[in-house]
């Protein structure tokens, strides 16, 4: 795991210097590690008062994700009222600004270290995209993080399935919540719903195929990402013409603009393009992740595990 800040601005690395010595003073018997994930770790971090996304002027602006590892299963509650109430409101306080107006929240997960460990061991995408971005800023020296390890065929199926489900859910719904916005003519919300859609649906595939997939949410990346293990779906938004590219970059700023950018238009002829498009990703999904799930019953033997 990387250990260096050198990548942010000087006020970036106090501010985090900062909260980590709140941490220590507040759970010095009970942390074990302090661990920055997120924008902040890779470097793809928004500042309100620097940046604009899209083009728009909006609100958003990155939180510092942290995560604290304590040593025990201490009741998430106590330690989670102790990193809100104690460790924010000082750094709050620190920074000049009580109100929390201008200053960059922090957005704490707390683990224990067994239970991080045993997270990491079993391949749940959000705590390896941690172990594989995130920065140590605080390691008491008394744990090691879990190594990777191969799954047998039995574990990686389960895990699939569970992250097949979860996402073509989501997917599922986002489409039908698309669906009753353009009922209603609200056709910017449905668009922002049909990005969430195609998102969860990308999403899908990739965790059904490889058991990873970041926290990314540009529909240009994620499609490539899918592509390499699903070729059929590159079909869904082929974008060999201006109106098929224009249509996949509505599509794509709808994330941030629909909510954001009043003067963002979206028309019905629109949605009547993309929702059969969308609805056509929902299919392949559906189609290829059940056939990896398949794939990897066969793979299981009767009686034994077999490693991948």
């Amino acid at each position: 795991m990387k250990k260096s800040l050198i990548h942010l601005p000087v006020r970036r690395r106090e501010d985090l210097h900062m909260i980590t010595r709140l941490i220590h003073r507040y759970l010095s018997d009970k942390c074990e590690m302090v661990i920055l994930f997120g924008s902040y770790a890779t470097g793809k971090y928004v500042e309100y008062d620097e940046r604009i996304e899209y083009g728009v002027p909006t609100r958003f602006r990155s939180d510092y994700d942290i995560l604290v590892v304590t040593n025990s299963r201490f009741k998430k509650e106590v330690i989670n009222h102790i990193l809100k109430n104690k460790v924010a409101e000082q750094y709050y306080r620190y920074k000049g600004d009580p109100d929390r107006r201008s200053t960059t929240s922090i957005q704490f997960v707390q683990e224990s270290i067994n239970d991080l460990n045993k997270a990491i061991d079993k391949r749940r995408y959000f705590y390896l995209d941690i172990k594989k971005n995130g920065i140590m800023l605080y390691d008491s020296g008394n744990y090691k993080l879990a190594r990777l390890r191969k799954l047998n065929y039995t574990e990686i199926k389960e895990l699939a399935e569970e992250y097949f489900q979860d996402k073509f859910e989501y997917g599922s719904n986002f489409l039908y919540d698309a669906q009753s916005n353009y009922e209603r003519e609200k056709y910017k919300m449905a668009a922002f719903y049909l990005h969430q859609a195609c998102e969860n649906f990308y999403r899908a595939i990739l965790l059904t195929y490889t058991l990873y997939a970041g926290k990314e949410h540009s529909l240009e990346e994620l499609s490539q990402q899918a592509k390499s293990n699903v070729l059929e779906i590159a079909q869904v938004f082929s974008r060999d013409t201006e109106e098929e590219e224009r249509l996949f970059k509505l599509l794509e700023d709808s994330y941030i603009q629909a909510r954001y950018n009043r003067s963002f238009v979206v028309t019905r002829e629109d949605i009547d393009a993309l929702l059969p498009r969308v609805q056509l990703l929902a299919n392949l999904t559906e189609k290829h992740g059940r056939q990896r799930l398949a794939w990897y019953d066969s793979k299981i033997r009767p009686g034994r595990k077999k490693e991948a």
